[in-house]
């Protein structure tokens, strides 16, 4: 890879994996990561290595945007480490907007990106509080 990814390519993909996560479109969410994959948070870190092991891993998720009435997610990009030509670190910050159209917060985390050929893969996921 000759050329890392540039900012509006980081928009697009947050954009859609953030459709994909509150349409719980979990073959769309797998799309979005690399394998194997890691997710690494204060108290748990688990890896996978197939789609059907990211399916699962956000199967939990989709009652609880369900339950808090989440129909949108918007990534607001905070940082962008350009590691190497192909890696990015990516700082993001989700807003959620609910069904009657008012903005919850929503956590923050750390991206370890790929740049292929198809576009970006999430590597690793940090929660960052």
């Amino acid at each position: 890879m000759s050329a890392s990814i540039d900012l509006d390519t980081l928009t697009d993909f947050f954009d859609r994996y953030g459709a994909a996560l509150t349409a719980a479109d979990v073959p769309a969410i797998a799309a979005c990561y690399a394998l194997p994959g890691l997710v690494v948070a204060d108290s748990y870190s688990f890896s996978f290595t197939s789609p059907a092991a990211v399916a699962l891993s956000f199967v939990g998720a989709a009652p609880d945007y369900r339950e808090r009435q989440l129909v949108a997610a918007h990534a607001q990009i905070r940082d962008v480490q350009w590691l190497s030509g192909a890696l990015t670190l990516v700082a993001v910050e989700w807003e959620y907007l609910d069904s009657a159209g008012r903005a919850v917060p929503g956590e923050s985390y750390q991206y370890l990106l790929r740049t292929t050929p198809s576009g970006p893969v999430i590597c690793t996921v940090i929660r960052a509080g």
